[in-house]
């Protein structure tokens, strides 16, 4: 099962940082590099939950670091794709580890997550931030 091509408008394959102060985090990033914040969204106890920071026509997603299913990884890479359950099957039957089965979230995207042949964690969902 291959995904369709998609517009460069579009894109499908977004990197997703965890910082230990994701707040001071994005204001760095934005000094420093001259990413500009798309959408923050806040957590507990002045943390962030989610994170969209621009750059140019790319964008990328950040939150605080916590503990599950990434561990204190700093990379957690999420991936666009239509059919999250055919998507699922076809990583278990490749012998993925599904550490969070699909699921369907309260923002209206349905997910899951599994660890690759060397223990990452990639994440896939039907999400895909605004252009």
């Amino acid at each position: 099962m291959s995904q369709p091509t998609t517009s460069a408008a579009a894109p499908t394959f977004y990197p997703m940082l965890r910082y230990k102060n994701a707040p001071a985090a994005i204001k760095w990033l934005a000094a420093a590099f001259g990413f500009e914040e798309h959408l923050v969204v806040p957590g507990p106890e002045g943390t962030v939950a989610h994170a969209e920071l621009r750059f140019g026509t790319g964008i990328f997603m950040l939150g605080s670091q916590k503990d599950d299913i990434y561990g204190n990884a700093g990379m957690a890479p999420y991936v666009y794709v239509r059919d999250i359950d055919a998507h699922c099957a076809r990583a278990r039957a490749a012998g993925a580890v599904i550490v969070r089965e699909p699921f369907d979230t309260d923002y209206g995207s349905r997910d899951y997550a599994a660890r690759d042949c060397e223990g990452h964690v990639w994440s896939f969902g039907t999400y895909r931030p605004a252009p």
